[in-house]
């Protein structure tokens, strides 16, 4: 039996240091952005989901603490999840440590129609530096791009790109690497040359403008599938339109 794909969000932002409401905000955004959706469940020990009565008091006593524990929709049918873990300083730019948030949701037409709006609002919500959204499959060839062999540099899949090792980034602002939706926070955007008029007419016309001036852009129109050759090709475009993004220009 095949396994359902999922949507797998990771987004990259500055290191949670004590309770500033981010982790609150981000899952009020992606409710807000999924009507129906409630995050209001931890998830204890073998899985099982453990209703929370104080949600948010949890969440800020965590964050008191540096963490960003699992939460989900209590719904082992149709789970969704996200959490956040601390990326330490010697796998970030710049020697910086970072939160990195990471979220799982079924890929099927309810969260396709909000996945922009989800990838939204967890990076607003989370003040990230940037962040990307795309399916099970297509991230796992994206992360052939980044894991080194035993024989040593990456092996990229489909003739993607290589790309540098995270702590190679120049800066936190700029992506490690593409996804099928990308969360570009202003800073992120300025740093990767986005938008240029004559350039991005395409990217353009699949993108929109956050209320914080940064950017949500979706390479194609349906969920990322590198089977595909307009979606592969379109993945390729991309690169060589932004070749900051994973470390590709030269030092």
């Amino acid at each position: 039996m095949t396994t359902p794909q999922r949507l797998n969000l990771t987004a990259y932002a500055p290191n949670l240091v004590g309770p500033d409401g981010r982790t609150i905000a981000i899952v009020r955004g992606m409710e807000q952005a999924m009507p129906g959706l409630r995050l209001e469940w931890e998830v204890g020990d073998g899985g099982q989901p453990i209703e929370l009565s104080h949600r948010e008091s949890w969440l800020a006593e965590a964050a008191t603490r540096g963490r960003f524990p699992l939460l989900c929709n209590g719904d082992e049918s149709y789970p969704v999840t996200i959490s956040g873990m601390r990326r330490s300083a010697s796998a970030s730019p710049r020697g910086q440590p970072q939160l990195q948030i990471h979220a799982k949701l079924p890929l099927d037409s309810a969260v396709i129609t909000a996945a922009m709006a989800v990838i939204e609002a967890v990076g607003e919500g989370a003040h990230a530096f940037w962040g990307h959204a795309t399916p099970d499959d297509a991230a796992l060839d994206i992360a052939h791009q980044i894991a080194p062999t035993l024989e040593g540099p990456p092996a990229p899949r489909r003739g993607l790109p290589a790309l540098k090792l995270f702590d190679r980034v120049r800066a936190p602002e700029i992506p490690y690497y593409l996804g099928w939706l990308n969360y570009w926070s202003a800073a992120s955007a300025r740093a990767i040359g986005f938008p240029d008029l004559a350039r991005d007419a395409d990217l353009l016309s699949r993108a929109r403008r956050t209320e914080t001036g940064g950017w949500v852009v979706r390479l194609t129109e349906a969920p990322l599938d590198l089977d595909d050759p307009a979606h592969l090709e379109a993945l390729k475009q991309a690169y060589e339109r932004f070749p900051e993004i994973g470390a590709r220009t030269a030092p």
